[in-house]
C-alpha cells in the first residue's frame, strides 16, 4: 500500500446513526425530503440547500456539478442557470437529470431522478427579482461555462453592466431562468455501522408511490 492509499484509508468513518423504517417517512417523498431539509437547516449544516446536479450529452457523457435548490413543491425541485451554461445544454439534448443532497455531517443523503422541464417566465421573473443586486447583474456580465481571457475581462464586462443599469431596475435577462426536476425516484440513505446502510427508496407508481428497501 502506498503512503497516498494509507492516507485515503485513514479518512474512513462508521456511522453510529439509528436506524431508517419506512415508517419513519411521509408517505409522499417531497413532504419527507422537506422534513430532512429542515432537520439539516436546524443542525447548522452548511449549505443545506446545496446539491449535485448530474446531466448528461447527447452522448450520454455525464458531467456533474453543485448547485443552489431554489425551491421544492409538489411539482418538484427547482433551480436557476443560464440557458447557455453547459448543463443547459445537456438538459436540451437529454432532459433527464439526478440530483443529490450530500448532508455527510447527519451521516444522510436524498438521491432524485426524474425528467426535467424550464419553468415558466413569470416564475423565472419573479425568482430573479428577490435576489441580490449584485447577483442580477452577474447574470448579465457571465456567459455562463464560455472562455473568458481572463479575470480582468470578467470584471470589465460587469462595470459595463453596471454603468448600463445605473440605479435603474435590472431585468432579468433572456438567457437566464430555472429549471423543475419532477422526481420519479427519490432515495432516502441514512448511514450505519459496518456499512450496511439504510436506503428507502421511493417509485413513482401512476398517481402514488411505492416504498422499497435497497440493499446497502
Amino acid at each position: 500500500m502506498s503512503p497516498d492509499d494509507m492516507l485515503i484509508a485513514d479518512l474512513r468513518r462508521d456511522y453510529a446513526a439509528v436506524g431508517l423504517q419506512a415508517r419513519d417517512l411521509d408517505p409522499d417523498p417531497v413532504v419527507a425530503f422537506r422534513a430532512w431539509l429542515s432537520v439539516a437547516v436546524e443542525r447548522g449544516v452548511p449549505e443545506p440547500n446545496a446539491m449535485t446536479l448530474a446531466t448528461a450529452d447527447a452522448a450520454g457523457r455525464p458531467s456533474a456539478r453543485t448547485v443552489l435548490l431554489k425551491g421544492v413543491d409538489a411539482r418538484g425541485f427547482t433551480w436557476f442557470t443560464n440557458h447557455g451554461s453547459r448543463k443547459a445544454r445537456e438538459l436540451a439534448a437529454t432532459p433527464h437529470a439526478a440530483l443529490c443532497f450530500p448532508w455527510v455531517a447527519l451521516a444522510r443523503q436524498v438521491c432524485v431522478t426524474g425528467p426535467v422541464t424550464r419553468i415558466d417566465d413569470r416564475e423565472s421573473d419573479a425568482y430573479f427579482a428577490s435576489r441580490p443586486r449584485g447577483s442580477r447583474l452577474g447574470a448579465w456580465a457571465s456567459e455562463q461555462s464560455t472562455v473568458v481571457a481572463d479575470r480582468a475581462a470578467l470584471e470589465r464586462r460587469l462595470s459595463e453592466v453596471e454603468r448600463t443599469y445605473g440605479g435603474r431596475e435590472i431585468p432579468r435577462p433572456p438567457h437566464w431562468g430555472g429549471y423543475r426536476l419532477a422526481p420519479l425516484t427519490v432515495e432516502f440513505w441514512q448511514g450505519r455501522p459496518n456499512r450496511l446502510h439504510d436506503r428507502l427508496r421511493y417509485q413513482r407508481d401512476g398517481d402514488g408511490w411505492v416504498v422499497e428497501r435497497l440493499a446497502p
